[in-house]
This record gives C-alpha cells, sequence and structure tokens, in this order.
C-alpha cells in the first residue's frame, strides 16, 4: 500500500528507516521502504544494515546522478500506487507518524501531501548557525504560513503523494548539482493545477551543515537556478530572487547590483559565517550572486 522511497548520500540513514520500519509493522501495513545511495563512501557497513530488515531494502549507484534521477530511479521501482518521499537525514517528529499520513490517503481528494519540517530548538555551534537560522525561519513554517502558499512552501523533504504523479511529472534530471530540485518539481505540479495539502506530520532536519559549505551550496543551487530559469523551466513567480532580478533587469540595474555585490562580498561572507548571521543579508548576498551569474552567462 505505500512505499517510502530515501535518497542517501553520505549519510546513515539505518535509524530512520528502523523507525519507519517499527510504524508500518505496527500498522499491520502493506510497505516497502527502498533507500538508494547516490555513489557516496561514508556509512555504507551502516546503510546496508537497512537489508537486515523486513521489506526494506539498500542499493547504491555506482556512479553519481545527482538527486533528481535518482529519486527518478526508485519511483519506478516502486510496487505500490503511494508513495513517502523523505531525505535520509529527517527523523519523525510523533510516533504515529505513519498512521498519520495513512488517514490522509484514505481522503480521495488529497494526491500530495507535506506534512512539514521542524529544527531543533537547540542552537548548534557557532560554525552551523546560517543553516539552523535559514532552516527555522524559512523552511519550518506554520501549517497556516504553508497554506498561503501551498507548493511554494512544500518540500520533497517530507512529501507523500500518487505514484503516477511523479510518473507524469519526474523530477527534471538535467540538474545535477545541489540545488533547487524541490522548486523545479513544485512549481510544475502546480502548473499541471495539482495543489499541495498541508498537514501537521513533521520530520525533524538533523543534519546541520557548517555555515561555510551552506553558503558554497547555496552557490551551487544558485548556478542552477540561472539555468532553471534560462531554460523556462520556471516563471518569475516561483522564486523571490527572480521576481527581484526581473524588477532590476527592468530598471536595468543588474550590472550594477552584481558590481555592488563584488564590492561587499567579503563583507557580507564575514556577516553569515559569524555568531549572528542576518537572513537579510543572506538575501541580498543571493539575489548579488544571481545578477553576478547573469552578468558572467551574457
Amino acid at each position: 500500500m505505500l512505499s517510502i522511497l530515501i535518497p542517501i548520500y553520505d549519510y546513515n540513514a539505518f535509524p530512520l528507516v528502523s523507525e519507519l520500519h517499527r510504524q508500518c509493522v505496527k500498522c499491520n501495513l502493506e510497505f516497502e521502504i527502498l533507500c538508494q545511495d547516490d555513489a557516496s563512501v561514508l556509512f555504507l557497513d551502516q546503510n546496508n544494515e537497512i537489508n537486515n530488515l523486513e521489506n526494506c531494502f539498500f542499493s547504491t549507484n555506482e556512479t553519481n546522478f545527482g538527486k533528481s534521477k535518482n529519486i527518478n530511479q526508485i519511483v519506478v521501482k516502486a510496487k505500490f500506487d503511494w508513495l513517502l518521499l523523505l531525505d535520509c537525514d529527517t527523523f519523525p517528529e510523533s510516533s504515529n507518524f505513519i498512521s498519520n499520513y495513512l488517514n490522509e490517503i484514505q481522503k480521495k481528494e488529497n494526491k500530495a501531501v507535506f506534512g512539514g519540517l521542524l529544527y531543533e530548538s537547540k542552537q548548534p555551534q557557532k560554525e552551523q548557525l546560517l543553516r539552523w537560522i535559514y532552516g527555522r525561519n524559512r523552511e519550518s513554517l506554520s501549517i497556516e504560513k504553508r497554506k498561503q502558499n501551498p507548493n511554494k512552501s512544500a518540500l520533497t523533504s517530507n512529501l507523500i503523494l500518487k505514484k503516477e504523479l511523479l510518473l507524469q511529472h519526474p523530477f527534471d534530471q538535467t540538474i545535477t548539482k545541489y540545488g533547487y530540485e524541490d522548486l523545479c518539481f513544485l512549481s510544475k505540479l502546480e502548473a499541471n493545477k495539482i495543489i499541495v495539502s498541508h498537514i501537521e506530520n513533521p520530520v525533524f532536519h538533523l543534519n546541520l551543515e557548517t555555515s561555510i559549505v551552506f553558503l558554497k551550496k547555496t552557490q551551487t543551487a544558485l548556478e542552477n537556478l540561472v539555468l532553471l530559469y534560462n531554460s523556462n523551466k520556471i516563471t518569475a513567480e516561483s522564486s523571490k530572487i527572480i521576481s527581484c532580478f526581473v524588477i532590476l533587469k527592468k530598471l536595468k540595474l543588474t550590472g550594477l547590483t552584481a558590481f555592488l555585490f563584488q564590492k561587499t562580498k567579503t563583507k557580507i561572507e564575514a556577516n553569515l559565517l559569524s555568531q549572528k548571521p542576518s537572513l537579510f543579508l543572506f538575501d541580498l548576498y543571493k539575489l548579488g550572486f544571481f545578477c553576478t551569474l547573469t552578468q558572467i552567462k551574457q
């Protein structure tokens, strides 16, 4: 009845799979948990233990495909009509996590449901503050805020949906590096009039990158965003960065924005790596970096 799909990269997913397995058995549910590692090198011994759990399977790719293609491959393998997508570095808040989703499956009007994302309330080390602050303010949203922009505020780190949707609207496999896979996929659903429903059934996001790593991943993600925008795979309405860029472009200010970004980049980065990173400066950083990339592409 339910296929749980967990793409893995350099993370020990065995605790997550063990908990999901326990809940599925408790629900007396027909299920499978499919985990596929995207050619990473860490935690392979721990993740191989997944194969010792009934109806749970762990495999590894010989080469790195990127998250999008990795997910698409697991979708094809899934044998049930409902799929639960989970990031490997998450963990359910509730011991009724699976049963909560089973209740949603019974509602015929639902095609895709997002349960929400949480971050621990305890402040992490200084080196991880940017990722933690960003996650708590931009990803860990109340259900009221999520419902205001259903597809834009959803994430595929905790999303249950019909298999037919993923077969009809697969993840964009041209995205091979980190970033904006979710935005592209969920925007595609919205364009096809498939609106994500929202409930309170969150998972904790456990793996906090250092601020340096998160900043580098943000830069890589923005490179993806430029490609997606230039290829018309997402619209300006899908992204605040692109919306701001379009306004600056009309005012012929993208070149000036890129110039000012280069002048202030070092100082902004110093703040983002500090004990008090500013999300306002982070937004300016992303916009400036995006404008710089578009200047390079010209």
